[in-house]
């Protein structure tokens, strides 16, 4: 294989890999919408603070998810009006609070966790545990980041 067509063979995967994500990405959002009155990114936050018992400074919460505090706030307000995120101020740091999800968004969220895994499943029917054990395998060989590439 010549450098000329390894270079056309992953630009080729990179598309395939972008459509299948974006159709995965638009089903798993509109059941989201349909099903739970939720958003992905309602979604994204509520894992990153089930899997974090004790909760997150905002700033962490964003670090991990991989955007702006400014979009995480937005999100968080509504998840404490709703009542499944409550703010607990961090003693001796007036200015950052913890945030964590309450027994209600715990609740919420193993439910739609439930559904999620559940739709991924049929989503991904025709893919058996060995193949999808293979391509993950296959996907670590990328970098994980774009320092990893220089």
């Amino acid at each position: 294989m010549t450098a000329e067509s390894l270079s056309k063979e992953r630009l080729r995967l990179w598309l395939r890999m972008l459509r299948v994500t974006r159709q995965v990405e638009s089903e798993l959002r509109e059941r989201l919408r349909t099903e739970h009155d939720s958003t992905l990114p309602r979604f994204d936050v509520m894992a990153a603070l089930y899997a974090a018992e004790e909760g997150l400074k905002m700033n962490e919460l964003s670090k991990r998810l991989r955007v702006s505090n400014g979009n995480v706030t937005g999100i968080i307000d509504r998840l404490v009006e709703d009542g499944a995120v409550e703010r607990i101020a961090i003693e001796g740091d007036r200015r950052a609070t913890r945030v964590c999800l309450t027994s209600a968004g715990r609740e919420s969220f193993r439910a739609m966790a439930v559904e999620h895994e559940r739709w991924i499943n049929a989503l991904f029917e025709g893919v058996t545990e060995e193949d999808a054990h293979h391509i993950g395998e296959l996907l670590h060989r990328l970098p994980a980041s774009l320092d990893d590439t220089h």
